[in-house]
């Protein structure tokens, strides 16, 4: 009998609550296709955090990396400066362990109801692929008065130049203060995620990806992205291919969601759409995510937060977090096992019986989750 080690960080807020009911029926379905699931948690979030000063050491990532997959389930915390934990643990996490893509399915499922008129589950049935290493969020910026010090010195004396070459603007004068942001993107960083997203294609039998970026404007950066693109779309000749700006992308997320297939996107335009697109498909309950590396440890998660306004509570929806265990399956290689999990998933959405209020029922969370477990064992 196959065994699998599988990492659990809870985090914060709601996060034991939803973990709990993704391993229930994880369990459930692994009695039923024969395989184990041997748990090992792990206590950082904001409790350990402001219990002991550490957010995630260099000796637990090492540990993380013997895992088969990492179980998360949320980030924040009102009495924690908002960023410390995200970009402490969950960021360094993605970061650490390379997981370059983050996938998102955009599937509206039966019995479900969207808020766009005149749409269905037929409509709303597509993937993002967004870049999750690279542009805005390597972490290269600050906020500096004067002349700073170190390494900071050295950034800022880089933006300084930039800003007067371009402008004619003296920022020089210890009395002037600026924040400042670069992004980076790479050519070997757009061409793993646009591979994965193309292989994603084939593999889905999907005949269409579209590239998202803003290069009317930023152009130095997604202009490079588009020529990354049009390089790697030669390999798949197969493959139809289009470029979308963000805010088109928006609107057209809207007005016609059953246009798109497979989504490739920048890492800061990936975090925004998969939000609207969590929104199309019935909410952030209903949205899970993957943060992958194809040769390494990959982490599984819902999108939404902590909730920590809900913690305790048992109201809150455990379906992404359900959902994101069945692409931990898929991805750790038992898909049949994955494919019984969505199945239940849509079963107990499509008989309407058991639901959240965030859905219009009443159900607790863990109702929720014996709900799956039952369909599993169908």
């Amino acid at each position: 009998m196959k065994r699998y080690k599988i990492a659990v960080i809870q985090g914060d807020g709601i996060g034991a609550e939803i973990i709990s009911e993704g391993k229930k029926v994880l369990e459930a379905v692994s009695d039923l296709d024969r395989f184990e699931l041997d748990w090992i948690e792990y206590p950082h979030g904001a409790e350990h955090y402001l219990k002991t000063g550490e957010l995630i050491g260099e000796d637990t990532l090492k540990e993380l990396e013997r895992s088969d997959a990492i179980y998360f389930g949320s980030i924040g915390d009102p009495r924690v400066e908002p960023g410390v934990l995200e970009q402490g643990i969950l960021l360094t996490m993605r970061f650490y362990f390379d997981q370059y893509v983050n996938l998102r399915p955009v599937k509206l499922l039966e019995g479900v109801n969207t808020p766009l008129a005149g749409k269905g589950p037929e409509d709303i049935d597509f993937s993002v692929v967004r870049e999750n290493t690279e542009d805005f969020y390597v972490g290269i910026g600050g906020r500096m008065k004067g002349k700073g010090k170190g390494k900071k010195r050295e950034e800022l004396e880089i933006v300084r130049k930039l800003y007067n070459i371009k402008f004619g603007l003296d920022i020089e004068s210890d009395a002037d203060e600026l924040a400042y942001q670069i992004g980076v993107v790479t050519r070997e960083g757009c061409e793993r995620v646009m591979r994965f997203a193309f292989e994603l294609a084939k593999e889905k039998g999907k005949k269409k990806v579209t590239s998202v970026d803003k290069a009317n404007v930023l152009t130095h950066a997604y202009g490079f992205w588009r020529e990354v693109f049009n390089d790697v779309a030669r390999g798949y000749p197969g493959i139809y291919t289009e470029f979308n700006f963000v805010d088109a992308i928006c609107m057209w997320f809207v007005k016609n969601p059953e246009w798109y297939q497979v989504v490739v996107t920048p890492n800061m335009f990936g975090d925004i759409i998969t939000d609207l697109g969590a929104m199309i498909q019935g909410g952030l309950g209903l949205a899970p995510g993957a943060n992958i590396n194809p040769d390494g440890v990959s982490m599984f998660e819902p999108i939404h937060g902590s909730a920590p306004k809900y913690k305790g509570k048992g109201v809150s929806n455990p379906i992404a977090t359900i959902w994101a265990g069945a692409m931990l399956l898929e991805n750790i290689g038992e898909k049949s096992a994955s494919q019984k999990v969505l199945n239940a998933i849509e079963t107990v959405l499509r008989k309407g019986k058991v639901r959240t209020y965030d859905l219009g029922g009443k159900s607790k969370t863990g109702e929720v989750g014996d709900a799956i477990v039952r369909e599993v064992g169908e």
